[in-house]
């Protein structure tokens, strides 16, 4: 197939989080638990910085920032601050890019 004939997918114009969801069925959010006791420090820390990443991938992914090269440090913390999340350090900036990496 030539290359002039391949197409690329157009970017939507309108972020996600604007518009409205609709759900079959009546969405419920899962009851929160508490973390497992017992555990070391170092995994309740990782298990909250993967949350964070998350939360920030996702909210980046709504606003339009789709290649881990358009998601600087920078720009992670600005989304950070407009979902409401601490500033995340460098190396939860850098687990967001790798999410990224996998949403394609």
């Amino acid at each position: 197939m030539p290359a002039a004939a391949l197409k690329t997918k157009p970017l939507p114009t309108q972020s996600t989080a604007k518009r409205p969801v609709l759900l079959d069925l009546p969405y419920a959010p899962l009851a929160k638990r508490p973390l497992p006791a017992g555990r070391p420090r170092e995994w309740y820390v990782s298990h909250n910085r993967r949350l964070k990443a998350m939360r920030l991938a996702i909210a980046l992914l709504d606003s339009g920032v789709y290649l881990p090269n358009q998601a600087r440090n920078e720009t992670i913390r600005d989304t950070a601050e407009l979902i409401g999340v601490h500033p995340p350090s460098d190396t939860t900036c850098h687990m967001v890019r790798a999410l990224l990496r996998y949403t394609r």
